[in-house]
Formats: C-alpha cells, structure tokens, sequence
C-alpha cells in the first residue's frame, strides 16, 4: 500500500465527539469535590462518616449499572447510540441535582448521573479506538483523557469562582454557615453547569458515524468502508477493511457470552480488571473527591482550598498532555511502571508528613506530584490498553465488565475513605496506598505486554 493520505480534521472530529463523553465524565467525577463543603452543611450531614461517603460515592451505583448495560447491549446496539443516550442522561441528572431539596433525591439523580459516567468512561475510548489508525491510536485514545481532565479543570475552576464570588467570611463549620447562599444555592450551580456541555455532546454523537469494526460485525462493511474512505482514502480502506474482516469472518456476529469464559480470555479479563482495580486503588481518586478535606487538614481556609482544588485540575490537564506526546513513541509499559513506582515513593512521603504532622506547603507539593504522576501514566494509559488488548468481537463487552470492575473499586474506595480515615488516620491511610501502588508496579512488570504501534488486529492475534 502506497504511503497514506489522512484526513486529520476528519480523525479530530471523530475523535473530539467521542472524547466529550470525557468532558463530561471529567466534570460530574470532581463536581462533588468542590461542591461537598457546602451540601453538606445544607443536608445536615457535616458530622457523620457514613452519609459523607454516600454523599460522595452514591454516583458510583449508577456507574456499575451504566457500565453492566453497556455490557449487555453494546455489542447488539453500537458504541454511537449508547454514547447519545448518555449525553441525554447526563443533562437530566443536571437539571434533577440543580432542583432537589433532600439527601435522599440527590443521591437518586446522581445515581441516575452515574449510569452515563459508566457508559462514557468505557465505549469513549472503545469508539476512537475502533476509528483511529494504528500508529496514532494510543495519542488519540489519550485524547479522551485530556478531555476528561479539561472537564475537571474547568469544573474545579467553575467551583472556585462561585465560592469566591459569594463568600461571607462564615466557618463551614460554623451553625450559621447553612444559612449562606453556597450552602443553600451555590452548589446547585456546581452540579447543573454541566447541562450545557450535555446537550453539545448529544448533538456530536448524532452527526457522527458508528465505529467501523462494529459495522463490519454487523454485516454492514459498506457503511464501514465510507467511513474509512473519509479517514485515509479507497486504497486505505481497502486494506482495513480486509483486515477487519479476516478477524470476524470465522466469528458469530452477535456477542457470545460464553467466550468470555474461555481460558485464553479470561486470562486477558483478568489483567484487564487488575488494571482498573489498580487504577482505583491507587488513591488518586481520594486526592480528588477528598481534595478539600486533605488540604484543610493541612491547614488551609476553604478559599485557599478551592484554588489548589484548581490547581490540581490545570496540573492534570497539562500532565495528559505531555503523555499524548509520549505514549507512541515511549510505550505504555514503561509509562504505568514509571507511574507505579513514583506513587509509592510519594505516597511514602506524603503520609511521614502526616505523621511527624507537617503541615502547609509541604503537603500541597507532594500532592501535586502524586496527581502529576498519576495523570502521566495510570489515568490515560489504563484506557488506552484496555481498549486494545481485547479481540474485536468482545471489545465493548469486555471493556464495560472491565468499566464495571472499575466502578466497584471506585465505589469501595471512596465510600470507605472516611470510615477508613478516623479508623487508622492520613499517615497510615497513604501509606496503604503507596503499598496498593507497589504491589501493582510488581505485578506489571512481570505481566504486562507492550502494545503500542500494533494494530488492534495484530494484537489480537498475539493474545
């Protein structure tokens, strides 16, 4: 095949529809963050461990459901309508938060929230994936994740700036403090500003085309190759399409459940649920939804909390970046081994300053390195091998069970943190995590393959 012709502003609309899902995801996942220290006080449950983890965690119910529907339909109904109805569900649940005036309804709309965050985080990568040629898949896969952290970013941003603009100088723990307007309305706008960007999602999803490998399973290769045509022109077309066909031309169309339960797939389910065991377990998801309640234990009032909240979400973004530029050209093993061993090393540090209770800069520093180095290699890299290791006929299948393992140890971990916290207190609470991190940096190094600038074919065919 002579040298192809791509058409990039075709491939980054492709990939940017896709990747709002991650903007979504990006927001609703850190909204309860900012937004905590103000419902809290509203709903009465400032004093008590257990409704705060609910509080914080009840989203994650609607994520292993939204992930487990996506296990059972995306193989029948495609990666672009279920992308579409989550964007319908996301405005929903907005609107429903921004309105309800008891605990019991906010954890109902942000369960119902949760079903589109779990229908996201796996079929966003699983469409680009599928879209995107092989030598550029894992830098626009990790487009998804910039997305994902520019949500955040612009979500911590938006927090900051509606706390600042109507602060009243009152303590948050102060009795008076639910009387202020961020206590009663301030954090409705948190939650209901990601209506906007719902609605632009939905309208993306429409105009675009349905993933070519799920077309070719579903016996429409002609819809398929006027996708790829539009991607890199007839002759690169051909040869995908070829490609795509040898793979499932043997294969059942419709998805067979019982070929998850294969040994040679049940092995490669199995370092798929340990990486999104592991991508949880870490703690990075404390840093984020705990953000505020670490930095005040360190010492900060609830104005400087909110900036390094901020701050947080811009090193984030900047961190994905300069993964996009790497993950192709340095591999994705190397990256999660880097990421592994830099968060024990941290976590490490983070929990002696706990410990000999140093407080201030100090603790704010190595915050932002654990969240620099988590956002440089487990964050984006754990989707970009999942959406590859699994074999075209399974993928959306096996990626929403991987998602839905995913959502099982956010869940866990977020909900038992405050529980965990008052039990064996910071020091001892990283330290465990640095230990999570040092048990996953063995265990990849001795099992994780290489995948970068193979096709999703090739790899296939070497599981």
């Amino acid at each position: 095949m002579s040298k192809v012709s791509y058409n990039y502003g075709y491939i980054w609309l492709l990939t940017i529809a896709a990747s709002m899902g991650g903007f979504l995801f990006g927001y609703d996942w850190v909204v309860v963050g900012g937004a905590k220290p103000f419902y809290e006080p509203f709903f009465g449950i400032a004093d008590n461990p257990a409704l705060q983890g609910w509080g914080t965690s009840s989203a994650m119910i609607g994520c292993m459901i939204g992930a487990f529907v996506c296990f059972l339909t995306t193989e029948r109904w495609g990666r672009k309508k279920l992308l579409a109805a989550a964007g319908v569900i996301f405005f929903v649940s907005a609107v429903g938060i921004a309105f309800c005036n008891s605990f019991f309804w906010y954890n109902i709309w942000r369960v119902i929230g949760g079903l589109s965050i779990g229908a996201t985080l796996n079929l966003s990568p699983v469409y680009i994936s599928e879209m995107v040629p092989s030598h550029i898949r894992g830098k626009f896969v990790s487009i998804n994740q910039l997305l994902i952290n520019v949500g955040m970013l612009i979500c911590q941003t938006i927090n900051w700036s509606i706390a600042a603009a109507h602060n009243e100088g009152i303590d948050p723990s102060a009795v008076e403090f639910v009387n202020t307007w961020n206590a009663q309305i301030g954090w409705r706008w948190m939650f209901g500003a990601v209506a906007v960007p719902a609605v632009l999602f939905f309208g993306m999803m429409v105009a675009v085309p349905e993933s070519v490998r799920w077309l070719v399973k579903n016996k429409q290769s002609t819809k398929a190759k006027a996708t790829l045509v539009k991607i890199g022109g007839e002759e690169y077309a051909a040869s995908e399409l070829q490609k795509i066909e040898e793979t499932v031309a043997t294969e059942d169309t419709g998805m067979d459940f019982k070929a998850l339960l294969q040994p040679k797939m049940l092995k490669i389910l199995g370092l798929g649920f340990f990486l999104a065991m592991l991508q949880q377990w870490c703690g990075m998801n404390v840093t984020f939804y705990y953000a505020a309640d670490i930095f005040k234990n360190a010492g900060y009032g609830i104005n400087d909390v909110m900036f390094q909240i901020v701050v947080i979400g811009g090193i984030a973004m900047l961190s994905v970046v300069a993964t996009i530029l790497m993950i192709d050209r340095v591999g994705r093993k190397r990256l999660m081994l880097l990421g592994t061993a830099a968060m024990t090393l941290i976590y490490g540090i983070i929990g002696l300053l706990f410990h000999q209770e140093i407080t201030g800069l100090p603790v704010v520093i190595f915050v932002l390195l654990n969240v620099l180095a988590y956002q440089l290699t487990l964050a984006p890299i754990v989707w970009v091998i999942l959406s590859e290791i699994f074999p075209n006929r399974i993928r959306g299948a096996a990626m929403s069970l991987s998602a839905l393992v995913l959502w099982v140890g956010n869940f866990s971990l977020t909900y038992s943190f405050p529980s965990i916290k008052e039990s064996i207190g910071w020091a001892n609470n990283f330290w465990l995590y640095g230990g999570i991190c040092l048990v996953g940096f063995v265990i990849l190094y001795f099992i994780l393959p290489e995948t970068k600038n193979k096709t999703l074919e090739q790899i296939e065919k070497d599981f």
